[in-house]
C-alpha cells in the first residue's frame, strides 16, 4: 500500500513538473500582438534610419550641385566677360581701321578732286587760249571770222543757196555775229554793254549766247530757236548746234561750270549738255540726249542720261557728219537681245510641253516564235 502511494506520488510529481515546465514555456512565448508591435517598431526604426540617411544623401547632393552650379556660373561669367572684352577690343580695332580708311579715302578723294579740278581748269584755259589764238584781232580779223562762218553755213546747210541769203536771213549767223562783238566788249570790261547786246539778240533771234562764252570759227547754229550757251562754255572750230540745244551749268557753282566742246562736234536738236565736262573732237550728241559727263573723241552720246556708243574709235569720213537720225540706240539694242533670248526660251518650253510620240513596237524575234521543226517533231 505504501509502495503504491509512493509510486503515485512520483508519477504525480513528474506530471506536475511537466505542467510547471509547460506553464513556464507558455509564460516566456510572446503573443501575436506583441510580435506585430515588435515588428512595427523595428520597421519604424529602420524607416527612420533610412530616411535620415536619405536626407543626409540629399543634403550632400544639394551641396555638391550648388557648388557645381556656382562653379559653372562663375566660369560662364568669366567666359562671357572675356568674350565681351575680346569683342569690344575687336570692335575698337575695326572702328579705328574704318576711321583710318575713311580718312584715307576722303583724303584721296579730295586729292583726286583737286587734281581733276586743276586739270579741268588747265584744259579749259588751254582750249580758251587755243580759240583766242586762232582768232585774228582787229576789224579785219572780225570780218575774216564772219566770212569763215558764212562759208561754214554754205558747206553744211543744203538749203542755203547764196552767201547773201546766209548773211541776211539766217538767225544763227546773226546771233553769232552779235556774240563776237559782245564777247570783244566783255573782254575789254564793258560787261553791261556786252550783256545788253546779248539780250537784244536773244529777243530778235531766240538764241541766247552769254558774252563770256568762247566760240571758235565756223560755228553753225541751224534754225537756232531756243539755243542757250552759258557763260563759261568753250566751243572749238567747225561745230554744229541744232535748235533747242542747251550748253548750261548745274546749280549755283562759280568758275568753270559749263561744257567744253572740241572741234567738229555736233549737238543734236533738243540736246542738253549740263555741267563742266569735255566733249571730244568729232563727237556727236544725239537729238534729245542729256549729257552729264565727258564724251570721248570720235564717239556718239545717246539717251537720258547719255551713254557713249563708240564708232570703232575712228572717224568714218573726213566730211562733216550731220546725221542725227541714223544713230545706234543702246537701249533698243539691248531690248532686241532680250527679245531674242525670250523667243529662244519660249521655243525650248514648247518643246518640253509637246507630248512625246510613242516609238513603234519592235517585231518579235525569230527565237520567240515557235519553229516548224519543233511542231513537226511534236506531231510525230
Amino acid at each position: 500500500m505504501s509502495e503504491e502511494k509512493s509510486a503515485l506520488s512520483a508519477e504525480e510529481m513528474r506530471r506536475k513538473i511537466i505542467e510547471a515546465q509547460k506553464d513556464a514555456e507558455a509564460a516566456n512565448v510572446p503573443t501575436k500582438g506583441e510580435k506585430l508591435a515588435a515588428n512595427a517598431k523595428k520597421a519604424k526604426d529602420r524607416a527612420s534610419s533610412e530616411a535620415k540617411a536619405a536626407r543626409e544623401r540629399v543634403s550632400d547632393g544639394a551641396k555638391q550641385a550648388k557648388a557645381k552650379v556656382s562653379s559653372e556660373a562663375k566660369k560662364a561669367t568669366e567666359r562671357v566677360s572675356s568674350e565681351a572684352k575680346r569683342v569690344e577690343k575687336s570692335a575698337r580695332k575695326a572702328g579705328e581701321k574704318a576711321s583710318a580708311k575713311a580718312k584715307d579715302t576722303a583724303k584721296n578723294a579730295k586729292a583726286r578732286a583737286k587734281t581733276a579740278a586743276k586739270e579741268a581748269k588747265k584744259r579749259a584755259g588751254s582750249a580758251k587760249k587755243r580759240v583766242a589764238d586762232k582768232a585774228p584781232g582787229g576789224l579785219k580779223g572780225f570780218v575774216d571770222e564772219l566770212k569763215y562762218d558764212v562759208d561754214a553755213i554754205m558747206a553744211r546747210d543744203p538749203a542755203a543757196r547764196t552767201k547773201a541769203e546766209a548773211v541776211l536771213l539766217y538767225s544763227g549767223f546773226h546771233a553769232l555775229a552779235a556774240h563776237r562783238a559782245a564777247h570783244a566788249l566783255d573782254r575789254r570790261g564793258a560787261h553791261f554793254t556786252a550783256r545788253l547786246i546779248s539780250q537784244a539778240t536773244k529777243l530778235m533771234t531766240g538764241i541766247e549766247i552769254h558774252p563770256g562764252a568762247t566760240i571758235g570759227r565756223g560755228l553753225f547754229i541751224d534754225h537756232g530757236s531756243g539755243v542757250v550757251i552759258g557763260e563759261t562754255t568753250i566751243i572749238g572750230d567747225d561745230c554744229t548746234i541744232y535748235q533747242g540745244a542747251t550748253l548750261g551749268g548745274t546749280g549755283k557753282e562759280t568758275g568753270k561750270r559749263h561744257p567744253t566742246l572740241g572741234d567738229r562736234v555736233m549737238v543734236g536738236a533738243g540736246a542738253k549738255l549740263l555741267g563742266n565736262f569735255t566733249v571730244g573732237s568729232d563727237a556727236k550728241i544725239a537729238a534729245g540726249a542729256v549729257v552729264l559727263r565727258d564724251v570721248p573723241e570720235n564717239s556718239t552720246a545717246v539717251g537720258i542720261p547719255a551713254k557713249v556708243v563708240k564708232k570703232d574709235g575712228v572717224r568714218v569720213t573726213d566730211e562733216v557728219d550731220l546725221d542725227q537720225t541714223h544713230i545706234p540706240d543702246p537701249v533698243a539694242i539691248r531690248m532686241d537681245e532680250m527679245q531674242k533670248k525670250l523667243d529662244e526660251l519660249e521655243g525650248e518650253l514648247d518643246e518640253l510641253k509637246a507630248p512625246k510620240k510613242r516609238a513603234p513596237r519592235a517585231p518579235k524575234k525569230a527565237a520567240d516564235a515557235p519553229s516548224t521543226e519543233t511542231e513537226t517533231s511534236g506531231d510525230e
